[in-house]
């Protein structure tokens, strides 16, 4: 397929669009897409959107040059230096849902790979991102919280109502 360059202008909009969300991005993570199809792209940024994130392909190159203007981040990463064609996940609100998405997305499609990430200006290397995309969400760390403390509680008040049960029947007995 041929592609046609872009022009400046094009250009200039995609670095926009880039630092726009870069600036409000509470994590980013880099992927490798080479041999995605453009109906599995639009299903991944359909799924990205609905967990309250961004998903942008751009070149390299004007991925660098966003990068560079973010001096907390830009001084560690470059996208020339990663394999394959790479886009970009913002997540705009909460910062790993929409890579969870990404990753659930990642285990039907085997040509999206992980490549690296950005979280708290830190950047991770792909096994890092991993191991965050599988972590269980709040909710679920919540019920497990809230299971563990009422867990020995009902544990307790059956123990309670076991003797009050037995001497309810130790009392039945002695009345007949």
């Amino acid at each position: 397929m041929l592609r046609m360059p872009k022009s400046k202008v094009q250009k200039q909009e995609t670095i926009k669009e880039l630092n726009d969300n870069l600036d409000k991005a509470r994590s980013i993570v880099f992927v490798d897409i080479q041999g995605l199809k453009v109906n599995d792209l639009v299903v991944l940024r359909k799924k990205v959107k609905e967990a309250k994130g961004a998903f942008k392909v751009a070149k390299k190159s004007l991925i660098d040059i966003v990068l560079k203007g973010k001096k907390e981040i830009g001084d560690n990463i470059r996208a020339k230096g990663m394999a394959g064609e790479i886009a970009m996940l913002f997540s705009l609100e909460d910062p790993l849902q929409p890579l969870k998405s990404l990753y659930s997305f990642s285990k039907e499609h085997e040509n999206l790979k992980f490549v690296a990430g950005v979280f708290d200006n830190l950047l991770l290397q792909k096994e890092e991102v991993l191991q965050l995309a599988q972590l269980p969400s709040k909710e679920e760390l919540l019920e497990k919280l809230i299971g563990s403390i009422f867990n020995p509680v009902s544990g307790f008040v059956n123990v309670l109502q076991g003797n009050i049960k037995g001497l309810i029947t130790v009392l039945a007995k002695a009345k007949t």
